[in-house]
């Protein structure tokens, strides 16, 4: 039997795998802080973990999170579902426009017409909005998974929902067919 000041062996492994889970996280942050310097403020930050001794990932991770409960605070998950929807994709549109590559100018121009279309349904049906639960937070995960990469949602939106619906009434259809 272990004595109430002895600590199990088992307790060790979990707490060594989440400390390890921790600095993989911590790691993760970093380079995404190095990845993109001026939005994060990494200088800034990197001085803050001198002079405290903590890592920059956890003072970022504060400030973000301080961000975040503060908008929450003030406009709610709406306000945060619309920053989030405009905010990353407003950024990567101005980066798109001065690319030479015209791949990311479509995928971009994509996510603004889905957009402009989910925000005409969601203000026309704003009183059914307000009695789904948690619609705000599903509205979330859905603007990310249309801008994201690896998911590329806007195209799939785009190519089975609206382009089907649009193109008959503005002649693209009979335009390609006679190309």
């Amino acid at each position: 039997s272990l004595s109430s000041r002895e600590i199990h062996p088992k307790t060790l492994n979990r707490t060594k795998d989440d400390m390890d889970q921790l600095n993989e996280v911590t790691t993760k942050v970093e380079k995404l802080m190095e990845k993109y310097p001026t939005i994060t403020g990494n200088e800034y930050l990197t001085s803050l973990s001198v002079q405290f001794g903590y890592s920059k990932a956890y003072f970022f991770l504060a400030i973000l999170l301080s961000l975040s409960s503060l908008l929450y605070i003030l406009g709610g998950a709406k306000l945060l579902s619309d920053l989030l929807g405009f905010t990353y994709p407003a950024y990567a549109s101005f980066k798109a426009i001065d690319s030479a590559d015209p791949n990311d100018d479509t995928q971009w121009l994509t996510y603004w017409v889905v957009f402009a279309c989910f925000s005409i349904v969601e203000s026309a049906a704003s009183f059914v909005v307000s009695w789904i639960p948690f619609y705000f937070f599903v509205k979330l995960g859905f603007l990310v998974w249309l801008y994201h990469p690896a998911t590329m949602g806007a195209v799939v939106v785009y190519t089975q929902l609206i382009r089907p619906f649009v193109m008959p009434y503005i002649g693209g259809e009979a335009e390609k067919k006679a190309d």
